[in-house]
């Protein structure tokens, strides 16, 4: 049985033009130990599929689906309580933009350490102690000292590896990456890619990497799915989909790679997917 598996999900926001549809009935599972990457530029709903299923959508965002089950719980049966015992525990997500995503009026320290508090109750000795154990982990320089540091004083990458820290605190089953090397310089971006996927291998997750980057899923995913306009174009192994794409967006995303060029311009998108509506997406 997967880790993760859902089926027809749809995701719905209020406008003052109507409901805007973000998701259109995407469909994934994800595998212990598995490394699925979901590709498309920004605002094809990769992100929103993702906060859907943590729960994390403003109350204004109607989500359905036909199945969304976690290590065997259906996670649209369960109650809001229960689904945050479970986030942050047993699944847990690294988000855009670390600088904003920590708490400025709190220590490095004080937020890893309330992650283990809330789910999995520790003293304050042991608190301080996993934590340290978890800034070591990640690479942090000087962890006794980052402990008592505010994320302004630390740097893009350091704040980057504070947040995985702070995901992995619980080891969960299923972590989320959400552009984890957005803003990051290139030798920042490899150093984080590594680190997610040598925790991933010592920890046995299942990761679900979301980007738009086409580099960082031919070096991190096992299977890959494509998204445009909130749907699903095309799902395959890594070496299929780079082989032998099948749509014409996914044909569009690979062209677009600086390598890939033959003239003199990049093609567009629009180049490839004038005619090719998402109600043709490949399943």
């Amino acid at each position: 049985m997967a880790l993760l598996e859902i089926e027809n999900l749809v995701v719905e926001f209020a406008t003052a033009a109507g409901p805007f549809r973000a998701v259109d009935g995407v469909s994934l599972s994800v595998e212990q130990r598995e490394v699925l990457a979901i590709v498309g530029e920004s605002g094809s709903g990769k992100s929103v599929s993702m906060l859907a299923v943590m729960g994390l959508l403003p109350w204004t965002a109607k989500v359905t689906a036909d199945r969304m089950v976690f290590a065997g719980t259906d996670l649209l049966k369960l109650s809001d309580a229960d689904r945050r015992k479970m986030v942050g525990k047993d699944m847990a997500m690294i988000f855009q933009e670390p600088m904003a995503s920590l708490n400025p009026c709190f220590t490095v320290g004080f937020q890893i350490e309330e992650v283990l508090r809330v789910h999995m109750g520790m003293d304050r000795a042991q608190r301080r102690a996993r934590a340290l154990e978890l800034l070591k982990q990640v690479g942090i320089p000087d962890p006794e000292q980052r402990l008592s540091s505010f994320p302004h004083q630390m740097s893009g990458g350091q704040c980057q590896r504070v947040m995985i820290a702070i995901a992995i605190a619980c080891n969960p089953k299923l972590l989320i990456a959400d552009e984890p090397t957005t803003a990051l310089d290139v030798t920042i971006q490899k150093q984080i890619l590594d680190l997610l996927m040598r925790l991933q291998a010592e920890h046995g997750m299942g990761l679900i990497m979301i980007t738009h980057n086409m580099g960082v899923v031919a070096e991190t995913a096992d299977r890959v799915i494509v998204q445009y306009k909130g749907r699903k174009m095309e799902e395959a192994d890594v070496l299929s989909l780079f082989e032998r794409p099948k749509s014409n967006y996914t044909k569009a995303l690979l062209s677009a790679l600086p390598e890939n060029a033959t003239g003199d311009r990049l093609p567009t998108i629009a180049d490839y997917v004038a005619e090719e509506a998402p109600a043709g997406a490949v399943q």
